[in-house]
């Protein structure tokens, strides 16, 4: 284990794809926790199937770099606003905040999100202008959105004697170089060491902590190992913690177990070391004790004082996860139960504490609820690899009541950096979705950025009609405002399904003659049963149709008689697209191997094909 004498928590924080595990990847470099026969991954740190699949982080995850003298606790967090309960339950952990902001987007909405945590915790915060090399970067404006946004914030939080000489550094994470000072946009620097020095000067300050000998820990994070069993991850606010003691555990509603500590481990690099014992200030892995929950408290038995439990802003959507019904269930996957679907969903919402889990008054139905679709979709596609047949109703968004009774849904300040030809479209469109627009402004030579008010339930599905309506040049980011009175109903999507009416394989013959009624789903020799959907309908109704059909032989040949049969390209079938494209009517019907959308009703003769306002919320 490396000497030192002192320790700092700092967290990376910053708006998706700003740059923050590429930064971490170069000061563990650059800070010798690798060696230079290591060959090491680039963004080391999105260690998750699915983080590198999508090139997002999604948990937050800790690391540790030995520096002069000085252990830094280096904690990276994840940039999508989906994901922000990561962010807040990292921030119990540390004293200082860096802040990345993109030379060229400049400060988005999950920027202003994270900045304000940060601030409520009065945590020291130091800003990085990531990305100085990009040919369409705009510094100066961007330090002026900067420093709006910290009186904006400031002012809505009320802050008196608030300092506001942030200290900016100006980086290229993907270059691997940063500098205190940039005069010239075309200045390059050598290294990474302006940062790490910067760390272990006295602007970051050492852990803040209770005066006391007594111990407390507040259970920030969730992990488990095959040889220790459960561990509980967070930092040591006051006292000491020693392995093989017996200290107290304290959960909800007041309960309390005494425990003994099998064993206490710290990070150091990307990998955790076993240690005696622990003093105030240090980041701890715990083990020892099972069933424990992120926000409980780890105290002596002297002195049983639990810390306040983590605060997360509340979910605002929810969805039903239910067993498959489908007639072709248990042929692709290995859990079919209620019963083990129950235990992931109880698992998940035991590890992310903005995920919250019910049960329904049907044993084979559940409601999961959370931040927004992206977060909900990770949940689903874990499931998935685990080997899960499972169906999924259209996500909602959670609405409440005032002191009035009246109804209130959740709404949405949404920010969208588009190309300027692309204005009118995107506008038109928020518009139907009853958007309000806030502001517009100009983005360099060829952009503009647009800010919305918007309710969330809107927001559901527009995503890829925004990538669409902006040939993929789109930026679209939001933060969550607060509730406010309901703004009507919205029709779910504006066109009806195509229903397969019977059970069998498709066929290139009857998928051609389809074409001219709307756009497919499947592909020739899919398995479809009555009620699946199988396309898009051109109209607002929805049509059952026969997808299997094949053509009759003849013993006649004439010139022209055949036709060849050439299909358009079918989209991949992804979790996203179908919660957005479904009804509330419809399924997702989930499998390791697949993923179809199917009626809740699957009898033709049971439902209607008549789209109205019963399918709009």
């Amino acid at each position: 284990m490396a000497d030192y004498s002192k320790i700092k928590n700092i967290a990376i924080v910053a708006h998706v794809d700003h740059g923050k595990t590429t930064l971490v990847d170069g000061l563990l470099r650059q800070s010798g926790v690798f060696t230079e026969q290591e060959e090491v991954v680039d963004r080391v740190m999105d260690s998750g199937e699915l983080e590198r699949e999508r090139g997002i982080t999604i948990s937050a995850k800790n690391c540790a770099i030995f520096w002069k003298g000085v252990k830094i606790n280096l904690l990276d967090t994840p940039g999508h606003a989906d994901f922000g309960g990561e962010v807040e339950r990292s921030l119990m952990m540390v004293d200082s905040v860096l802040l990345l902001v993109d030379a060229s987007e400049g400060p988005l909405p999950q920027t202003r999100f994270v900045l304000t945590k940060a601030m409520e915790k009065n945590l020291k915060i130091a800003v990085v202008i990531n990305k100085v090399d990009r040919p369409d970067q705009r510094i100066d404006e961007v330090k002026t959105e900067i420093e709006d946004l910290f009186l904006d914030i400031v002012s809505m939080l009320n802050i008196e004697d608030f300092d506001f000489n942030i200290p900016i550094i100006y980086a290229s994470a993907k270059e691997g170089w940063a500098l205190h000072e940039l005069e010239d946009p075309k200045e390059k620097g050598e290294n990474l060491l302006p940062i790490l020095d910067f760390f272990v000067s006295d602007f970051f300050t050492e852990p803040k902590i209770s005066s006391g000998n007594n111990l407390q820990v507040l259970v920030s994070n969730l992990s488990y190992s095959p040889y220790l069993g459960p561990l509980m991850i967070g930092r040591i606010q006051r006292g000491s913690l020693k392995r093989l003691e017996q200290i107290a555990w304290c959960g909800k509603d007041g309960i309390t177990k005494i425990f003994k500590v099998t064993s206490v481990q710290v990070f150091g690099g990307l990998g955790r070391e076993e240690v005696e014992s622990c003093s105030a200030g240090e980041i701890v892995i715990i083990s020892g004790l099972d069933g424990a929950q992120i926000g409980d408290s780890i105290c002596s038995m002297e002195d049983i004082d639990p810390l306040p439990r983590v605060d997360i802003e509340p979910p605002t959507v929810s969805v039903n996860v239910s067993v498959s019904t489908s007639p072709i269930s248990g042929q692709e996957g290995d859990y079919l139960t209620s019963r083990k679907l129950k235990e992931f969903l109880e698992e998940s919402c035991r590890l992310n504490v903005a995920l919250k889990y019910e049960d329904t008054d049907d044993p084979k139905i559940f409601t999961l609820k959370g931040r927004g679709e992206l977060q909900l979709a990770i949940v689903f596609e874990e499931l998935r690899r685990k080997g899960f047949e499972f169906m999924v109703s259209r996500p909602k968004v959670i609405m409440i009541r005032n002191k009035k009774g009246q109804k209130e849904e959740p709404y949405e300040m949404l920010s969208l950096d588009v190309p300027n030809q692309c204005t009118g479209v995107v506008t038109k469109k928020l518009s139907e979705r009853k958007g309000r627009m806030e502001s517009i402004n100009t983005v360099g030579e060829d952009r503009s950025r647009i800010e919305f008010t918007i309710p969330s339930r809107s927001l559901i599905g527009y995503r890829s009609t925004f990538l669409t309506d902006t040939r993929g040049e789109g930026l679209m980011s939001s933060y969550l405002l607060g509730h406010k009175p309901f703004a009507g109903k919205m029709l779910a999507r504006q066109n009806g399904a195509l229903i397969a009416d019977r059970r069998g394989k498709t066929t290139p013959y009857a998928l051609f003659n389809l074409l001219s009624v709307g756009a497919q789903f499947v592909k020739p020799g899919e398995i479809v049963y009555e009620g699946m959907v199988v396309g898009e309908h051109k109209k607002t109704n929805d049509s059952n149709v026969n997808p299997i059909k094949e053509k009759h032989l003849s013993s006649m040949r004439t010139a022209g008689k055949d036709e060849n049969i050439v299909l358009p390209t079918v989209r991949p079938r992804t979790l996203e697209w179908a919660l957005s494209w479904i009804d509330d009517d419809e399924w997702v019907e989930v499998t390791p191997k697949n993923i179809r959308i199917r009626k809740k009703t699957l009898p033709q003769n049971q439902r209607s094909v008549i789209r109205t306002s019963r399918n709009a919320e």
